[in-house]
């Protein structure tokens, strides 16, 4: 039987002109073009430039010059910028929404929530910045007569790789404290994902940014990685584990810092005195929300046995009635996989579980009816280390339920995995709760959430452990990655050093004993 894919009338914001002129800012010497489609129908929105080597070396030329003024500008006159932006993105909101839904495939409710992530960055920094980038006076080696300042200097030119799942907010959102602390960027966001990054970079400078701060290059990662690697001075990259070996690779041969976010095998722990009314539908966001296409998403959960079958109903009963659609209103629940190779990718994991025993107790399917990368809600049982959805992360909108006899074998089913992103666990006892997730090997942890409450606390570092990244984003530590420090060290007089005619066994006696009276005097 052939199924005919529903086709949702296009967004009005996202006419063809419009389109046309977002990526005519994208240098594309070559000639080569990528077909940018829309994910609900398949039809190509717009031919995307793809940029050489040359393109990318030029843009980061022109960025190193904007840059220089830049750097030069009075932060408090830089900041000025981003709080006309955080107004302006806000009311561009729904215009923004219209191009993450087209290029991406997800639902509207994650598309308008993803819109806040960068002015929730912006509004943040605004606070944090002037004392962060401030320069800080310490003390010298000799009390009165030295000193020594901490000088927060821009690295230069920033290169961010941003992935298709979070176009938006992770291409634009790490970009400005990076612009805050006077650098400027040059960003690759993924070719499937391009439309609103661009955006947001046009919003940025009708909000005042000094036109070719801000660079955007396109083109499939073997072909323009490498050159943006080797002319940054720094690379921030979201995306999967083995990329960010090779780039994380690459970046320490040229001597420079990366921050790399990567994938995740996400456990949920249900505690035993858990209220599953809360926890079910926490676990069906934590397991569904953007298609489970979230590095922080939920693939593995474990229940204690007292309570597995009652959270296996309710849970399966919830997901399979999830309203899963195209459409670009408020309405559907779940939306689409962003592209048909994705969706044959989740459906292999799935296939495979099911050819080595596990069992599927909703989804399992691709819906072809509902459009070309649409894939069902899917819970799986039975799933073990020897199936590839058993320990490499799977991306897509599918989890497997386990049981526990007790707290500290759930605890350690949870840590039996090589990454270590995000974690949540459950539980009425607040006290209790916070010390399992205390023994997790996790860069983010939630208690009585799945991922949210987390990520979205920008004053805190959020970061992978083991081979889930390196670094983080947000917190103090998110804008002072994209720095350097200068020490700017004062001698007024030179004490330092053996008087004209002192021996130095006089000057050594007098060195030692000082340093035991400013330990007594706590001076040093």
């Amino acid at each position: 039987m052939t199924l005919t894919p529903v086709r949702p009338t296009r967004p009005a914001s996202a006419t063809d002109e419009f389109l046309r002129q977002l990526v005519a800012r994208v240098p594309g010497s070559g000639g080569a073009v990528w077909p940018l489609t829309e994910v609900y129908t398949g039809d190509v929105l717009v031919d995307l430039p793809q940029s050489t080597p040359s393109d990318i070396e030029q843009a980061f030329a022109a960025a190193r010059a904007a840059q220089a003024k830049w750097a030069a500008t009075p932060l408090k006159q830089r900041l000025a910028v981003f709080r006309r932006a955080h107004s302006l993105f806000l009311d561009r909101a729904r215009t923004v929404a219209d191009l993450i839904q087209v290029e991406s495939g997800k639902n509207r409710r994650m598309a308008i929530e993803e819109t806040c992530d960068p002015p929730m960055i912006m509004s943040h920094y605004l606070r944090r910045a002037p004392k962060l980038l401030a320069a800080t006076r310490r003390g010298g080696p000799v009390p009165l007569v030295s000193s020594s300042t901490e000088i927060r200097v821009p690295k230069g030119v920033v290169g961010i790789i941003a992935p298709w799942n979070f176009p938006f907010a992770t291409g634009v959102s790490d970009a400005i404290p990076a612009l805050m602390a006077g650098n400027a960027v040059v960003l690759k966001p993924d070719n499937k994902t391009a439309l609103s990054p661009l955006y947001g970079v046009r919003l940025l400078e009708e909000a005042g940014l000094p036109k070719g701060l801000f660079q955007v290059v396109c083109g499939e990662g073997p072909d323009v990685g490498p050159t943006l690697i080797d002319q940054a001075n720094y690379v921030m990259f979201t995306g999967s584990t083995a990329t960010g070996k090779v780039i994380g690779e690459r970046a320490g041969r040229n001597l420079i810092g990366c921050c790399l976010e990567l994938g995740g095998k996400n456990p949920m722990i249900v505690l035993p005195d858990a209220d599953f009314a809360d926890v079910v539908p926490g676990a069906v966001f934590g397991a569904f929300g953007n298609t489970g296409q979230i590095c922080m998403h939920i693939e593995r959960i474990y229940l204690p046995e007292s309570r597995y079958e009652e959270f296996k109903e309710a849970f399966v009963a919830k997901a399979s009635s999830l309203d899963v659609r195209a459409a670009y209103d408020f309405g559907p629940e779940m939306g689409s996989l962003v592209s048909v190779d994705h969706m044959n990718r989740v459906k292999s994991h799935v296939d495979d579980a099911v050819e080595k025993g596990a069992t599927v107790l909703c989804g399992g399917r691709p819906r072809p009816d509902l459009g070309p990368a649409f894939f069902e809600p899917t819970v799986l049982e039975g799933v073990t280390k020897d199936m590839l959805c058993g320990v490499t992360e799977t991306f897509g909108p599918v989890v497997a339920l386990h049981r526990y006899r007790t707290v500290d074998e759930a605890v350690e089913l949870a840590n039996d995995t090589d990454y270590g992103l995000n974690a949540s666990v459950w539980g009425k006892d607040l006290r209790a709760a916070s010390a399992v997730a205390a023994r997790l090997e996790t860069g983010n942890v939630n208690v009585n959430d799945s991922l949210a409450t987390a990520y979205a606390a920008k004053g805190t570092p959020s970061g992978g452990v083991k081979t889930s990244g390196v670094g983080a984003r947000h917190g103090d530590q998110g804008l002072l990655k994209y720095t350097d420090v200068q020490n700017l060290a004062v001698l007024k007089k030179p004490v330092m050093s053996p008087r004209p005619g002192q021996k130095y066994e006089k000057y050594v006696e007098g060195m030692l004993s000082g340093l035991k009276m400013m330990r007594r005097l706590r001076i040093r």
